[in-house]
C-alpha cells in the first residue's frame, strides 16, 4: 500500500489514508480533545507558530493542528481522490 501525503501547510504533511476527520478549532469539545492529547504526547502542532484553523484526526489517536482551513484540506483529499479513480479508470 502507498502512503498518499497531504500538504497541510508550511512543508508538512499527513497520511491521506490514516485520517479520521477533520474540524474546526472553535468548540469546547475539540479543545477539550486537543487539551487531552497534549497531556498524553499525541498532539502534533503542524502550524509553524500560526493561529489553528483545523484538527485533523488520526487513526492512531494523533490529533493533528494545522494552520489551513478544514475546507482546504478537505479540497486537497478529494483532489487525490479523483486523480486515483480517474488513474483507475485509464
Amino acid at each position: 500500500m502507498v502512503t498518499e501525503l497531504i500538504h497541510v501547510g508550511f512543508g508538512n504533511y499527513v497520511a491521506a489514508n490514516q485520517m479520521i476527520g477533520i474540524a474546526a478549532p472553535n468548540s469546547a469539545p475539540i479543545k477539550r480533545l486537543i487539551h487531552e492529547g497534549r497531556g498524553k504526547g499525541l498532539t502534533v502542532d503542524m502550524t509553524s507558530g500560526r493561529r489553528t484553523k483545523a484538527v485533523v484526526f488520526m487513526q492512531n489517536g494523533a490529533v493533528v493542528l494545522a494552520a489551513i482551513t478544514p475546507e482546504t484540506i478537505e479540497g486537497r483529499v478529494r483532489t487525490r481522490n479523483m486523480r486515483d479513480l480517474e488513474e483507475e479508470g485509464e
